[in-house]
């Protein structure tokens, strides 16, 4: 059997999955079969654009619980680095400059199920993470990004 990937995340991260899924489970899956009903009763189902969007929004809610039901199952934790305060690790906030004179960003690292860079929330997969973890406050970075190479520096991690 082939391993299962893990999802890292923080705990705050993996109670907001818990809590889409039993919002998805108990509310949504239940509003999503009476709109198939009610979608039913408009007549022939050949024509009926109204019951081929409710049965589109039910695969999509269903395959939804699927993948939440798979990344709680495969959750791994981050648990906080106590020991090195001034390294850029999974679950940390880190604080950096672009330079040469650039403005100060604020980024948590997070696993990829939780990322969010609207709320200052990005992957562990992105091309700003890879380059950070493992480093430390003071150090100057050089970054990939599709847009080409940034230079910043690492002014605090939290």
């Amino acid at each position: 059997m082939a391993m299962e990937k893990e999802y890292p995340m923080t705990k705050e991260g993996k109670e907001k999955l818990e809590q889409e899924l039993e919002y998805l489970k108990t509310v949504k899956r239940k509003e999503v079969v009476e709109r198939i009903k009610i979608a039913r009763g408009f007549g022939d189902l050949s024509e009926n654009s109204e019951y081929d969007a409710a049965k589109d929004e039910q695969a999509f809610v269903e395959a939804r619980i699927q993948t939440l039901e798979n990344m709680i199952r495969n959750a791994k934790i981050i648990e906080e680095d106590t020991e090195n305060p001034d390294v850029v690790s999974l679950g940390k906030s880190v604080t950096f400059i672009e330079l040469p004179d650039g403005e100060e960003e604020t980024y948590t690292i997070v696993g990829s199920a939780e990322a969010d860079p609207f709320e200052g929330k990005i992957s562990n997969d992105s091309p700003i993470a890879k380059s950070l973890l493992g480093r430390r406050v003071g150090e100057e970075v050089m970054v990939q990004t599709p847009g080409g190479e940034m230079f910043v520096k690492i002014v605090a991690v939290k």
